[in-house]
């Protein structure tokens, strides 16, 4: 029996789709079959190109917010000789400063987050003023003021040791102008003296004694 022979196939939609040939069947190259393999081929591409970017920022992100959560700053006196440490934490309503010293004269000394994060002794001048992106007065009791680097004072015993927790509402580990970790960084000084939270620039505090970075 002679093999059954059709023709080039049945034109549907401007489009070959099936030949024929001596009892045997293909799909033109061209035809839906095709089409769908590629178009399935590319939607898996894409998707997965879509995971691994979510991925990455994700990661990204997730790193980004961890380093911003913390901070800390090791606290040397005048002669270099490290007395303390203050951890920083970021709270709902600014900055929590975790403050541990020793070695230092009894009494109340002011302490200030200050705009420049170096600590050169023994005056730590280095430190530049107080962190005051506004532009304010210093002092809480100042009707012009306070600066953003200025914290409640911290009380150290007879024996030379003081501890505080201290609140910032006015300042921040994440990015902006009254950042902790803004460009030439930042720093945390003691001074010698009671700070009365009014006069500029410092409250009448005194010297410098003690310095630390603010470091992540």
């Amino acid at each position: 029996m002679a093999s059954q022979r059709f023709g080039e196939g049945q034109q549907i939609g401007g489009e070959f789709i099936k030949v024929r040939y001596h009892g045997h069947s293909q799909f033109n190259r061209n035809g839906p079959a095709n089409r769908n393999g590629k178009g399935q081929e590319g939607k898996t591409m894409l998707i997965r190109n879509c995971v691994l970017a979510a991925a990455l920022v994700w990661t990204t992100a997730a790193f980004a917010q961890s380093a911003a959560q913390s901070a800390h700053a090791d606290i040397a006196n005048a002669q270099g000789q490290k007395i303390g440490t203050a951890t920083i934490s970021q709270a709902d309503d600014g900055i929590r400063i975790d403050v541990q010293v020793s070695q230092l004269p009894p009494g109340t000394h002011g302490i200030h987050i200050h705009t420049v994060g170096r600590c050169e002794g023994p005056a730590f001048t280095s430190a530049g003023g107080h962190l005051n992106p506004t532009s304010k007065k210093h002092g809480k009791d100042n009707p012009e003021g306070p600066h953003a680097g200025d914290l409640l004072n911290i009380q150290v015993q007879a024996s030379g040791d003081g501890k505080a927790s201290l609140l910032d509402p006015n300042v921040t580990l994440a990015e902006g102008p009254n950042s902790l970790f803004h460009e030439g960084g930042t720093s945390i000084v003691i001074h010698e003296k009671t700070d009365d939270y009014k006069t500029d620039p410092a409250g009448n505090s005194g010297a410098r004694i003690a310095c630390g970075v603010i470091v992540q």
